[in-house]
């Protein structure tokens, strides 16, 4: 964690490079925007930042000598405390860095952690990122104790040569990292355990994924009618939360709310929210919500599929689960505006929507039950007037066709789940005066 005075705002310069030939998801003037946009998350104070475009790699510093000759004096008028360098650095070229310029210096990988470090909220969120933290602080272990060569091992002067303070630090991490994993895997059991009870009294899962700041959960704030943080700002969600709704059919569904991706997302993270982003590979609906108002909309599409993929939701895309949130509808030009609604609006897997206006909103429920309802299967089903109980359960669990009654009994036809005809079916071995006709 970056350990400075909390009482003021640490000035800092974020520096984006460009390899020339590397192709880029984002366009430079973006990825710095981006950048920005993290450092600013975190309430750093940005005094200078600079796009570099740079031929070739160097090695030791990254950055060629006649740009850090011309950084240096920069940094010195403005009394820069902290660098942020939008990539991956090696720990030599961190180390190097830090020695060039006298501050701190920093790559894409540690500031995403250090904002993952504030947001945590709950306990597993917490563990997740002291996982990423530990894994990534492990390989930053190079040459930091200089000036403690070696500790004497063994007993009396024929001892053995010991272990190096790095070898010590390293042990100590590997130690926690076993430690948090055991603590990570219990976390796991434990949402097997509440997956396995709603799969008792099954709703199914509309779980909600899409690039950080996308109004992900703005969206859910609006069809939940709940409170969840949402805010303008990258990662303002880290922690899942779920939440049940109603479809305009009277059916229910659980809606979850999920950690925003980014281009060039640490592995660390990745790996470490596996637990969290489970809730995405178990669920019955995929809701990849995008902000159509940004330029670089389509990368950023292709970078959260790309996460998606590493999961294990291989071509989601094309799955008869995914449906595209085309949102910030009202951030549109009247033209885009236009012409994003012609394009979705026959969709079955793409609605265009604004979470903060309300607009596409109800047809995105229609989205979802129709979705739901694709896989049901029709069948009729008769019981008595008075059995008030399974009607209440037919009304919430499936989707009503035709109800017919006589002075006997109700006759329901319904579209029903595979695995809600099952638990019906063994309500009606328990209650031999309900009668189903497939």
């Amino acid at each position: 964690m970056i350990e400075f005075n909390q009482n003021a705002r640490i000035k800092t310069c974020v520096i984006c490079p460009i390899i020339s030939g590397k192709e880029q998801s984002l366009s430079a003037e973006s990825r710095l925007q981006e950048a920005i946009g993290l450092a600013l998350a975190i309430n750093l104070d940005i005094v200078y930042s600079e796009i570099v475009k740079l031929k070739e790699l160097r090695p030791a510093t990254y950055f060629s000598r006649g740009f850090t000759e011309r950084l240096r004096p920069i940094i010195e008028e403005k009394a820069i405390e902290l660098m942020v360098v939008d990539t991956l650095l090696t720990p030599i070229q961190q180390r190097n860095l830090e020695r060039e310029f006298k501050l701190k210096v920093i790559d894409r990988t540690a500031l995403i952690l250090e904002i993952f470090g504030e947001r945590a909220q709950t306990k597993e969120g917490s563990l997740q990122v002291e996982l990423a933290h530990l894994t990534y602080q492990r390989s930053r272990l190079v040459r930091s104790w200089t000036h403690l060569e070696r500790q004497r091992g063994g007993a009396g002067f024929l001892g053995g040569p010991g272990e190096t303070q790095i070898e010590l630090d390293r042990r100590i991490i590997d130690d926690k990292i076993v430690r948090i994993k055991k603590d990570l895997e219990k976390v796991r059991q434990t949402r097997d355990i509440q997956r396995g009870a709603r799969r008792k009294v099954p709703y199914p899962i509309v779980a909600l994924v899409g690039y950080t700041n996308a109004g992900k959960s703005t969206l859910f704030n609006h069809l939940t009618q709940s409170n969840v943080m949402a805010a303008d700002m990258l990662f303002a969600t880290l922690d899942p939360t779920m939440r049940k709704i109603k479809l305009p059919s009277g059916m229910e569904v659980i809606l979850s709310d999920t950690v925003g991706f980014i281009s060039d997302l640490p592995h660390e993270l990745v790996m470490a929210f596996r637990a969290t982003l489970e809730e995405v590979l178990n669920a019955d609906i995929v809701l990849h919500i995008r902000d159509i108002s940004n330029p670089d909309t389509a990368s950023q599409r292709a970078d959260v599929l790309q996460v998606l993929e590493s999961l294990g939701l291989k071509e989601i895309k094309y799955a008869d689960n995914y449906i595209e949130v085309l949102n910030k509808a009202d951030l549109l030009e009247d033209t885009e505006h236009t012409n994003w609604h012609n394009k979705t609006k026959e969709s079955s897997s793409a609605v265009l929507t604004s979470a903060f206006s309300g607009e596409g909103c109800k047809r995105l429920l229609h989205l979802i039950e129709q979705k739901l309802t694709d896989s049901h299967l029709l069948c009729v089903v008769s019981f008595p007037l008075s059995d008030g109980k399974t009607a209440a359960w037919l009304h919430q669990n499936c989707k009503i066709q035709k109800l017919e009654n006589d002075k006997k009994q109700n006759t329901y036809t319904i579209a029903i789940r595979p695995d809600d005809l099952a638990r019906l079916g063994k309500m009606a071995q328990q209650n031999h005066e309900i009668s189903i006709r497939k």
